[in-house]
């Protein structure tokens, strides 16, 4: 069928010398998209509480249900993307993710705002888990660092764009247009996908689909994440909060067990078995639960006089500064073990400054250094990552590291509003020492790991 056939880039396009990169340019289309979506949406969350008369913990899901979805799916389409071709699953999850965006924002409730959120997930699914390995086939290997940094800077011009246009539109035109304005950037990353992506060279046959395996781990991550939006004031009885975890323990062993016997599992157990695989997932879960976490919190405690948008934009610049400039800069002999550990150094040390100051200037340089060692951190972890991963399954290891950004992305989330919850006054301090605490614990994984400092 036509509607399944990978179209060819212009011959004046595929054999032009930056072809690679004007590939990764396209990708960075989504990247920035995905990342402008998330930060903007928590800065909705006062907005949507005042219009539905909602609270923190219900207001949330429409972040959590997104993010749920988008880490149910991830692995699920990484398989499918392997099969059937990784541009063609990209090009059509921008057309889901920009419908989904206007139904959005037109969305006449919670509910069925929470329910648009969903069908957009999936959208960013089909984006996601292609984006890491349509770089990463695009350039040669020992330009993926460099690749990978690109596409991390267009997250993080995404992130920060997000808080100070978010901020303006919620307080201008309305919290509706924080989706809207996906619309114009999906339509020409749409188009930039077409002309500028290359076809798939390496397949996987896809088997038989293993549904069995992706509704345990949805009903894992959901069960577990909704027994944390319990704990943190979500209104469900006394007994559903022991009873989720359970579930979510049952759910996670019984996709373990799944996984093992399954013909053709969504994910292969043996890609996790190199440490650099294992222990880098851990660490990219950590190190976007450290992006993340501020975007959720500091809304929630406003500083410096409704500076919000403007302070918190100074993580993601830091981000995207050092994930541009880190492979110009940093020595080319300073491995990725080395980067990976120093840069999550930086990250905690900004966290746990945060902590004790308060003043715009304070929290804005404070913000700025986490950013800066997370700029480092990622690009290096996820290149370790992929380089570790047979090329014909590049779309399941892309999803697995996206997989572990939306885990990453949700426990912020999840973890912040749990924290502002518990610790009353010193929510605030307490938050950030679970943000600090998760730097420390990236740095860990990526000095565990041997094998990371021979990646490229």
């Amino acid at each position: 069928m036509a509607v399944l056939v990978e179209r060819a880039r212009p011959r004046v396009v595929r054999e032009h010398r930056w072809a690679g990169w004007f590939a990764v340019g396209a990708v960075c289309f989504g990247a920035f998209m995905g990342q402008l979506d998330a930060s903007i949406v928590t800065l909705t969350f006062p907005a949507l509480q005042r219009e539905f008369g909602e609270p923190l913990a219900a207001v949330q899901w429409v972040s959590l249900a997104y993010l749920l979805t988008l880490v149910g799916l991830l692995a699920a389409v990484g398989r499918i993307a392997d099969a059937y071709g990784r541009k063609l699953t990209y090009g059509y999850g921008f057309g889901v993710f920009t419908l989904a965006s206007v139904a959005c924002g037109l969305a006449p409730t919670l509910t069925w705002l929470v329910i648009f959120r969903v069908v957009q997930a999936l959208g960013a699914a089909m984006l996601q888990a292609n984006s890491v390995a349509l770089v990463v086939g695009s350039v040669r290997r020992e330009k993926m660092r460099a690749a990978l940094g690109v596409q991390a800077a267009a997250q993080a011009l995404g992130l920060a764009l997000g808080p100070a246009v978010g901020g303006l539109l919620v307080d201008t035109v309305g919290w509706r247009w924080v989706f809207l304005v996906n619309a114009p950037v999906g339509l020409a990353g749409l188009i930039a996908g077409r002309y500028l992506l290359p076809r798939t060279r390496e397949r996987t046959p896809l088997g038989r689909f293993d549904g069995a395996g992706v509704a345990l781990l949805a009903t894992a991550s959901t069960a577990l994440l909704l027994a944390i939006s319990g704990l943190s004031g979500l209104a469900l009885p006394d007994w559903a909060v022991p009873a989720l975890f359970g579930v979510g323990v049952v759910a996670a062993g019984g996709f373990v067990l799944r996984e093992n016997s399954a013909a053709s599992p969504i994910l292969r157990l043996a890609v996790l078995r190199p440490p650099v695989v294992s222990l880098g997932l851990v660490g990219a879960m950590c190190g976007y639960l450290v992006l993340f976490g501020p975007l959720a919190l500091l809304p929630q405690v406003p500083v410096a006089h409704g500076a919000t948008g403007v302070v918190l934009t100074s993580l993601p610049a830091g981000f995207a500064v050092a994930a541009v400039a880190a492979d110009r800069v940093l020595p080319a002999r300073l491995g990725s073990r080395a980067r990976i550990g120093a840069g999550a150094v930086v990250a905690a040390l900004g966290c746990a400054v945060l902590a004790g100051v308060s003043g715009t200037w304070e929290v804005g340089v404070s913000l700025f250094a986490a950013g800066l060692g997370l700029g480092v951190f990622i690009p290096a972890n996820n290149s370790a990552v992929m380089g570790a991963i047979p090329t014909r399954m590049s779309a399941t290891g892309g999803g697995l590291v996206n997989m572990a950004r939306g885990l990453g992305t949700a426990l912020g989330v999840a973890l912040v509003t749990l924290c502002l919850h518990a610790g009353g006054t010193g929510g605030r301090s307490l938050a950030l020492v679970v943000l600090a605490a998760a730097a420390v614990l990236a740095a860990v994984t990526g000095l565990a790991s041997p094998r990371a400092a021979r990646t490229a």
